[in-house]
């Protein structure tokens, strides 16, 4: 896993950036994996930024997000699309036929799950996902037990992960306990991962990250044998290192 040391979150966020547009100027029609939350925000602003100076074009990419909570309709204002929406979509040229959520209020998440994996596999799979770290080592909505071969699917999500995200919902028991996450052998078949982190909280996960063991405790852990994962981090993040 290379490792891009960098002095603070903006720099993390335009770094991040940079491997973005290097990857749509080798190929415009190139699929994105997507993350939502605080972490990868700095990037999406940098995205819009650049679109706006001329420098890039969505027109013709794929984007696929990571996740979306089961139960909430795209107009959601908690959904990820609606946070999507907001922070990056309708800023930029990107086609809204071209921009991939699970759905969150379907009948049957199963099918979904399944409906979701397929669209992946159609697109020739993602060519860059970016990622953040959660404490306790999830990727998506993978929590720690995760099976490394699963793919997209419906989790009961952690309480730490609950309490994580309880700051964009009016209480924590707003916060959904279940949603849809593409798996983490549909995340590691990725081309190239670009992982975010930012702040001392995420130091004792960044450690072990890279020093730990590759466990199913620790999902994230898997990305040491991912063969083109790039980690950006701030001096904090990788404070314990």
């Amino acid at each position: 896993m290379e490792i891009i040391r960098v002095n603070s979150y903006e720099e993390m966020s335009k770094t991040a950036c940079k491997q973005i547009v290097n990857q749509l100027r080798q190929s415009d029609r190139s699929v994105l994996g997507l993350a939502t939350g605080s972490t990868p925000e700095g990037l999406y602003q940098q995205l819009i930024d650049q679109y706006k100076e001329g420098n890039v074009s969505f027109q013709h990419v794929t984007t696929f997000n990571l996740d979306e909570y089961v139960g909430l309709a795209a107009d959601d204002p908690n959904s990820y699309r609606y946070y999507m929406n907001e922070k990056l979509f309708r800023h930029i040229d990107l086609p809204d036929n071209k921009a991939f959520l699970p759905r969150g209020d379907v009948d049957d998440p199963e099918k979904e799950c399944q409906d979701y994996e397929a669209l992946i596999k159609d697109a020739g799979h993602v060519d860059l996902q970016v990622l953040g770290l959660g404490l306790n080592g999830h990727i998506g909505f993978n929590e720690p037990g995760t099976s490394f071969g699963s793919r997209t699917h419906m989790v009961t999500l952690d309480e730490s992960t609950r309490q994580a995200n309880a700051r964009f919902f009016p209480t924590l028991d707003d916060v959904p306990k279940k949603a849809i996450t593409m798996g983490i052998d549909t995340i590691m078949e990725s081309k190239k991962i670009v992982l975010l982190v930012s702040g001392e909280k995420k130091a004792d996960a960044v450690n072990q990250l890279v020093n730990g063991e590759v466990t199913e405790e620790f999902p994230a852990s898997i990305l040491q044998k991912h063969p083109n994962a790039v980690l950006i981090a701030d001096e904090g993040a990788l404070s314990k290192l």
